[in-house]
């Protein structure tokens, strides 16, 4: 039985139930990422025993489906997008945006797909909106090229805020701290199409850069999309 499918207990003293441990739980992991996250820290801040937590949740890895569940009801559009492209677009925007916000959110990505309601929400937007495009096999590689895509996107991006906060220097102040070293490897002549992308290439900021990628792969994707035989 799925976490989903399991009925909570009945209330007690100290009142708990699933959202206010999901909400906690979201909160510590927005203020320390996912290692702040255990069953005693949850109970913690919601001032009761670490044992009353069992009877909602068996496991840390419960509590983290449940957390991302309740980080897809962000990600769920507000009204069916219009086409299909609109839809993907907007799943990899909205993905995004809410990794942005919770950035742990990065660490689960990928993998088995979340079976919680919000999930399972946006999972039926977006293949509604393909539904008819092409036949059904050639629907779900579409989705999981452009999942592959906006996830490395994602903790690509998410890595690199966290390289800065580590290293307390942003990307432009990394690079200046880098040029003299790169300048001298490039200046062996070793490295010419590296050197061409250093001095030549435009710099862009990382929406930018996904919005690119994103559109790249969306036309890709277009050129698979035919419609099903009649």
């Amino acid at each position: 039985m799925t976490v989903w499918d399991r009925p909570e207990p009945p209330a007690r003293p100290v009142p708990l139930d699933r959202e206010r441990i999901v909400a906690a739980a979201v909160a510590l992991a927005d203020e320390g990422g996912l290692e702040a996250v255990s069953l005693r820290k949850v109970a913690a801040r919601l001032n009761a025993g670490p044992m009353r937590l069992y009877g909602y949740i068996s496991t840390k890895e419960e509590l983290f489906d449940l957390m991302v569940d309740e980080v897809y009801a962000e990600i769920l559009p507000e009204e069916q997008p219009g086409d299909w492209r609109e839809a993907l677009r907007t799943l990899a925007h909205r993905t995004r945006q809410a990794a942005l916000r919770h950035e742990w959110l990065a660490d689960l990505l990928g993998g088995r797909p979340s079976l919680g309601p919000n999930s399972l929400a946006v999972t039926e937007a977006t293949l509604s909106a393909l539904d008819g495009i092409a036949d059904i096999d050639t629907v779900m590689r579409a989705v999981e090229t452009v999942s592959a895509y906006f996830t490395g996107a994602i903790r690509r991006e998410i890595a690199n805020l966290r390289a800065e906060r580590a290293t307390g220097l942003s990307k432009h102040d990394w690079q200046r701290a880098s040029g003299p070293h790169v300048t001298r490897m490039l200046a062996t002549g070793r490295f010419p199409a590296l050197a061409k992308a250093v001095y030549d290439g435009t710099d862009v900021d990382a929406e930018t850069s996904f919005a690119t990628g994103l559109d790249w792969v969306l036309d890709a994707v277009a050129a698979k999309l035919t419609p099903p035989p009649v």
